[in-house]
């Protein structure tokens, strides 16, 4: 990676990973938690 040498540790990747599997799975729990019964009880 070409980044500047404060952020050129695995350390920054792997805090980076972290955050975004986090945004990950709050998404699909909102998404499990908001959406589908949203759509199951629109279509009924």
């Amino acid at each position: 990676m070409n980044l500047p040498g404060e952020f050129d540790h695995d350390a920054w990747l792997a805090a980076a990973g972290t955050g975004a599997g986090y945004v990950l799975i709050l998404l699909v729990m909102f998404a499990l938690l908001f959406f589908v019964p949203y759509l199951v009880f629109a279509l009924l």
